[in-house]
């Protein structure tokens, strides 16, 4: 007896509730057994056959020209259903991305009509938002009986979900004073998915979903226990009514048929109470209502580098916003856009290939979506999620290549940097007066697109302009916002994303390295070699070495903080998975602590720089043409051939190499960097911040 009683209490606590509100979010009940006879009786099959092939008869249809319908033959129908059964196994995320192509391109069948044989697209799901509640079908069961691989034995996942047959999403049910409940049900949805276990029902599920009264986590397949998320909405008002509506007695017959006399008693007493919201009541009307899940599945997942990624409530709410905001005009007739303010850590990336993907669903005419950055590394970032995401981004070589592809007829989404904009504009001549540009803008918030967001803004007049940043905006940035158009909710500010243990806090520590100054020798030495200039000169050039950069500068306080970092990172962190990185504030000071630092041979350092830049107008010239710098610059081209070459080899070496150990750079991977190995990071002057 004291064995049944956890399942029993989890039944009732958790279980039972949550298939009350699915139901009455408009999913239809099926029992276990029923469950069992739509797959013949065959466990190891998670498909419900008889449910697919009719959904695939009724929302099929092959429309020809003269606008005659005729319908998929059953050999057609019976190859479809084959084809999303017999994928081969590959890994569970490789698997499943296989499949979810299927279901979200269809698949295409050849069919002879009228001695004419073509190819005809057949779809699994209706995708279209305004009839895909009425198109597809939707069906809940309970503990659902799947046979282990080469096993006769079974595991019962809680709650699955079905959409024409296909199971998308699968649920776990815990008691919440259950210690660890949760983290059991994440490790068990997690098991489910080796291929000794039950898989093949993964192959198909897009949501993964753990529920308690108290709290409730999901992800999608393939996602490590340590980032399943929690999900953020304001859904009490419409819940509200939801879980008052009493289930129809067939309903109930269905649900408590097998169930103990005592089990409805207690329901029926719990429908009559005026029981409180739960977290699993939010978690479920939130991503679990059928035409939430639907546009889950369509719009918010990404294969990207081998992961399946699903998206956080931050970027889900951010592109629905944004979408929102460009169909509006201003009082110009212009597309209206504005400023995506999200932490850094919290996946600008795949926010920003997310609501291209959306700006390309709303099927405008000649569209074109430009993604610009500041940074090489960035660019070829953003670049390879859109490749890998299947989004065939092209990657602009010069800036009379951007201004080619943003002037020519073709849509297409273009990754590129600012300073080849740059060039668009200024030497490229370009000129688009078209009304379905959107240029979605990287760390936005960056003085050097100051002047350069005039001249976008004047060379495409009617573009829709987005930016993005994740650092937060002075009250002197403030005009960023409004050029743009206004901030996009939601926010997503670096506290709310330690709260949601999306990224890690960090803990500033001030360090102040000891230096003692013989004055008396500096004036002296000062006095001799400014004896033939005037008092206002010598004034001038007393104030200009005496400011923060040139003491910071100085090679006796290099010394003597590059002594202080050997010595901080040796006894805290050498030994350990995790590096550094020692930001300073131009070329020569970059070589000047790696040097010191290889002088005292404690830890292993690598440089990370720009090339040198002569144009007009750079603040740095004098400095980058210093003797040290041109040939550290000549020596690392010699090395790896190219600037990109050089960048990636000693980027690649800091994140998966043992050495270097610290990676000093001026103006290069301070936001952005995805580097989990970056343990703690050296500001100066003083400032270490280190992920806690």
């Amino acid at each position: 007896m004291s064995q049944s009683l956890p399942s029993f209490l989890e039944d009732q606590i958790s279980q039972i509730p949550a298939l009350q509100l699915l139901m009455n979010l408009g999913w239809r009940y099926l029992t276990p057994s029923e469950a069992v006879t739509l797959r013949s009786g065959k466990l190891a099959n998670v498909l419900l056959e008889p449910i697919l092939i009719d959904q695939l008869r009724k929302q099929n249809r092959i429309r020809r020209a003269d606008g005659r319908e005729h319908e998929f033959t059953e050999a057609n129908i019976q190859t479809a259903v084959h084809a999303l059964k017999d994928v081969m196994y590959d890994g569970p995320v490789r698997t499943n991305e296989k499949i979810y192509d299927l279901l979200i391109l269809g698949k295409s069948l050849q069919q002879t009509i009228d001695g004419d044989t073509k190819s005809f697209p057949l779809h699994y799901i209706d995708w279209n938002p305004a009839t895909w509640l009425t198109n597809n079908v939707f069906h809940v069961t309970e503990e659902f009986e799947v046979e282990r691989t080469a096993s006769h034995e079974t595991r019962r996942p809680d709650i699955v979900l079905f959409v024409n047959g296909i199971p998308l999403a699968v649920i776990e049910c815990k008691r919440p004073d259950k210690a660890g409940a949760e983290k059991q049900a994440v490790s068990q949805l997690i098991g489910y998915q080796k291929e000794s276990e039950i898989p093949r029902l993964f192959f198909y599920a897009q949501l993964l979903l753990l529920i308690s009264k108290n709290e409730s986590k999901y992800a999608t397949v393939g996602t490590q226990a340590k980032f399943w998320a929690a999900w953020r909405e304001e859904v009490d008002k419409p819940l509200a009514s939801l879980i008052k509506l009493p289930l129809s007695p067939d309903q109930k017959t269905a649900l408590f048929g097998t169930r103990p006399s005592e089990v409805r008693r207690q329901f029926d007493k719990l429908e009559k109470s005026s029981r409180g919201i739960t977290a699993q009541d939010r978690a479920l009307f939130s991503q679990c209502r059928p035409e939430r899940l639907l546009d889950f599945a369509f719009n918010f997942i990404l294969f990207d580098s081998g992961e399946k990624k699903i998206a956080r409530y931050q970027q889900f709410f951010t592109v629905k916003n944004a979408i929102e905001r460009i169909r509006q005009r201003d009082d110009s007739g212009r597309r209206r856009g504005g400023v995506v303010w999200h932490t850094q850590g919290s996946g600008k990336s795949l926010t920003m290939v997310m609501l291209a993907k959306a700006i390309a669903q709303e099927k405008l005419p000649d569209y074109k979506i430009v993604l610009v950055t500041d940074r090489v590394d960035l660019d070829d970032q953003i670049y390879k999620t859109f490749t890998h995401c299947d989004m065939e981004p092209h990657q602009a070589r010069s800036g009379k290549d951007l201004a080619k592809e943003l002037s020519g007829p073709k849509s297409r989404v273009i990754t590129t940097i600012i300073d080849k904009f740059e060039n668009a504009v200024l030497k490229g001549n370009l000129r688009n007066e078209g009304d379905n540009i959107f240029v979605l803008v990287d760390e936005s918030h960056r003085g050097q697109y100051g002047a350069m967001h005039g001249r976008m803004r004047k060379s495409l007049p009617n573009a829709c302009f987005i930016g993005f940043t994740g650092t937060p905006v002075r009250k002197k940035e403030k005009d960023t916002i409004n050029k743009f158009g206004g901030l996009i909710q939601p926010i997503y500010s670096i506290r709310r994303a330690v709260e949601d243990k999306a990224v890690v806090p960090l803990l500033y520590e001030g360090r102040d390295v000891e230096q003692r100054v013989d004055r008396q020798s500096i004036d002296r030495w000062f006095d001799i070699i400014t004896a033939n200039l005037t008092r206002e000169q010598k004034a001038d050039l007393k104030k200009k070495f005496t400011t923060t950069d040139q003491l910071n500068k100085a090679e006796q306080k290099v010394r003597e903080i590059a002594l202080d970092i050997s010595m901080h990172y040796r006894d805290n962190w050498q030994g350990t998975p995790y590096k550094a990185q020692l930001v300073t504030q131009d070329k020569s000071t970059a070589l000047l602590y790696k040097k010191c630092l290889d002088e005292f041979g404690m830890v292993s350092s690598e440089v990370l720089i720009s090339g040198p830049d002569d144009r007009e107008g750079n603040e740095e010239v004098d400095e980058e043409n210093m003797p040290a710098v041109q040939q550290f610059w000549k020596k690392m081209m010699a090395k790896h051939g190219s600037e990109d070459q050089y960048n990636k080899n000693v980027i690649n070496s800091f994140k998966s190499g043992d050495e270097p150990e610290i990676i000093i750079v001026v103006d290069k991977l301070l936001t952005g960097f995805d580097a989990p190995r970056n343990g703690c990071r050296h500001s100066l002057p003083g400032i270490m911040a280190v992920p806690f």
